[in-house]
């Protein structure tokens, strides 16, 4: 089976591997799509920090059910995702339902080999079958969980301001959830491109681009109190740190990104806030249903999302071409 394997930064290379033979308890899955997240591009660019080389990177997939036990629930032929988390079950952060932040994790296409490949191997409990979605929309379901995850843990309620920073895709996903929360919605990026889309397709509040002026545009977006609930989805240390800036008295911090720097603030300036301050991991199993309900009704914009395709043959040769802003990338989809 093709299978395209990163062996160190920067460099994909295109094998050829043995379909994996399923163990009981597995689903054997042919891959059909894989979405490229900013976890493949830091792993290309080597700023992947629980990462080791070589790797098959892929963990935002969907495929269609080859083989299965009758355990499982699923058939042969079943339209699937897969939830890449694979937890242990039995540490503290399991027993408390927290799987996401499992002490022995293994996130597939970053702990483990993940689905940049024709056929994956994944114990039952993590495959779950898309009913009523399509194959894009299963592929997608594992972003946008990051940013219902975020949103959730953040409890914003209806009318009350939010701030997403940085407007990648799961900078747009906290967009999505917390809009459909009620929240009054501003983005703020650098980017114009990825503002622009933002204003286009989501149902955001206002959108902010950084740079002079835009501490005193938040401040008027507020009447000068700042945000309830700030989300950083930025991957960058530094605007990871300005971001205590924006929190309102009383307000939230939810930082999604992870880097490998530390990350420091003011002291008096967060306890004058009685600020809560609080990380985000991946996504449990209510994150997932919730998206996967969210995007049977509609209420989710993934075909504007979905705004570049390759197929698993290009990948060597194009891969590097979604990390070009001038391409406008928001969500790239594999097909397998």
């Amino acid at each position: 089976m093709l299978t395209i394997i990163c062996n160190e930064p920067g460099s994909l290379t295109a094998i050829e591997r043995e379909r994996p033979l399923r163990k009981p308890g597995e689903v054997l899955i042919r891959v059909k799509r894989v979405g490229v997240c900013g976890t493949d591009l830091h792993i290309f660019t080597g700023n992947q920090p629980y990462l080791e080389y070589p790797r098959v990177m892929g963990h935002e997939f969907s495929g269609v059910v080859e083989g299965t036990d009758e355990a499982s629930g699923l058939a042969v032929g079943d339209v699937v995702y897969v939830m890449p988390y694979l937890s242990c079950g039995t540490c503290i952060a399991c027993r408390q339902g927290k799987t996401n932040c499992c002490t022995q994790i293994q996130v597939l296409g970053v702990h483990c080999d993940g689905a940049f490949t024709q056929y994956l191997s994944v114990p039952h409990a993590f495959v779950h079958k898309a009913a009523g979605i399509s194959l894009d929309q299963a592929a997608m379901i594992e972003f946008l969980s990051i940013g219902a995850h975020a949103v959730r843990r953040s409890n914003i309620q209806a009318q009350k301001h939010a701030l997403v920073v940085g407007t990648g895709p799961i900078g747009m996903a906290a967009a999505i959830f917390a809009s459909l929360r009620g929240a009054k919605v501003t983005v703020l990026d650098t980017r114009e491109d990825r503002l622009s889309f933002c204003r286009q397709h989501l149902n955001i509040h206002a959108a902010v681009h950084i740079g002079d002026g835009d501490k005193q545009a938040l401040a008027d977006l507020t009447e000068g109190d700042f945000f309830d609930v700030v989300f950083d989805a930025t991957g960058n240390a530094r605007a990871m740190e300005r971001g205590f800036e924006f929190i309102a008295h009383g307000g939230t911090y939810v930082m999604i990104s992870v880097v490998r720097d530390s990350i420091t603030f003011s002291d008096p300036e967060f306890h004058k806030r009685e600020a809560t301050l609080m990380g985000s991991r991946n996504a449990t199993q209510e994150d997932f249903r919730y998206v996967e309900q969210c995007l049977r009704d509609g209420l989710i914009p993934d075909a504007a999302l979905n705004t570049h395709r390759l197929t698993l043959d290009d990948v060597p040769q194009s891969f590097a071409t979604l990390l070009d802003p001038k391409q406008g990338v928001v969500k790239a989809i594999i097909e397998c």
